[in-house]
């Protein structure tokens, strides 16, 4: 039965309960960042497609300083550590998603341990999204802790961390004050997800720096050059696409050129926005497949390196 989000109906954020995290070295990602604007680049796979994962990584080199790889809640994939080790033999870097819906506290310590061993980039630590009605109905699901507690386990283990935040999800309000508690727990720098316009990303910055957010972040840019990568970004919850620019590239001659023009430009408005210090390359890119969305977000990751470099 369909019933509310406990989280929207709070009047404050869930306070970290936990004691601060101490100091440690910055990641790679941010010492970078220092000197120009840092780009990630979700990686789009075949599931279980080792000579696939090794293609796609390899057509994104030297178009980004790193790689999201993602979790889905329909389509399993390799395990986390051995991900690490495959993009690191393809010649990546990889920033791993590590979620609560699937796995208790002690199978996600097991996680953290083998991302260590893998000697991953670094881990993005997310609560996770509730499995939509209908995917995977025999799978039970966790959430025996939450994206904060597990946040603090990564620092814990001595792991880069990384953190996602929804701007524009509800309850709106909560959302600086909920990232400062994951600051508290360990994390270094946050995701953010798409919002419908740079205004809207300046007054969320203003807000979270007011609630005393002071961590590094990154803006998520949508890269899609067709109807099914862009519904497929538009489906996702918490996040937002201006209607108009989406019709805008849709309804373009060249659909692909006026996609990686749109990604670039949206990237340099945000990377303009003070507390903004790289981007995220995210969505399918094209529905032509993941060696085609590759070739896109490179071209976008491309632009945006030489231009800043």
């Amino acid at each position: 039965m369909p019933a509310r989000c406990p989280f929207t109906m709070r009047d404050a954020p869930v306070p970290w309960s936990g004691p601060d995290a101490r100091d440690r070295p910055e990641p790679p990602l941010l010492t970078l960042a220092a000197t120009r604007p840092v780009v990630l680049t979700d990686l789009t796979v075949p599931p279980f497609d080792e000579r696939g994962l090794t293609a796609v990584v390899r057509a994104l080199a030297g178009s980004c300083d790193g790689l999201l790889v993602g979790e889905h809640q329909g389509r399993p994939d390799f395990p986390p550590s051995l991900m690490t080790a495959l993009v690191r033999e393809a010649g990546g870097a990889a920033w791993i998603t590590l979620t609560c819906r699937d796995r208790n506290r002690v199978v996600l310590e097991q996680e953290l341990a083998g991302l260590v061993t893998a000697r991953a980039a670094g881990v993005f630590c997310a609560t996770g999204d509730g499995r939509a009605p209908g995917v995977r109905p025999e799978v039970t699901q966790v959430f025996d802790v939450d994206g904060t507690q597990l946040a603090a386990m990564a620092a814990a283990a001595g792991l880069p961390v990384a953190v996602p935040e929804a701007p524009e999800a509800p309850p709106r309000r909560l959302r600086p004050g909920r990232l400062r508690e994951k600051q508290r727990a360990g994390a270094q720098f946050a995701i953010l997800n798409h919002v419908g316009s740079t205004t809207r990303m300046a007054n969320f910055l203003a807000a979270a720096r007011a609630a005393g957010v002071t961590i590094p972040l990154l803006a998520g840019v949508a890269v899609y050059t067709d109807a099914h990568s862009a519904a497929v970004l538009q489906h996702f919850p918490g996040l937002q696409l201006d209607d108009d620019r989406v019709a805008a590239v849709l309804g373009a001659p060249d659909p692909v050129a006026a996609g990686i023009a749109e990604a670039v430009a949206e990237a340099r408005g945000l990377l303009a926005l003070d507390g903004i210090v790289g981007v995220n390359l995210s969505g399918l890119g094209s529905s032509h497949g993941p060696a085609a969305g590759a070739e896109i977000k490179a071209a976008v990751g491309d632009e945006l390196i030489r231009g800043t470099a």
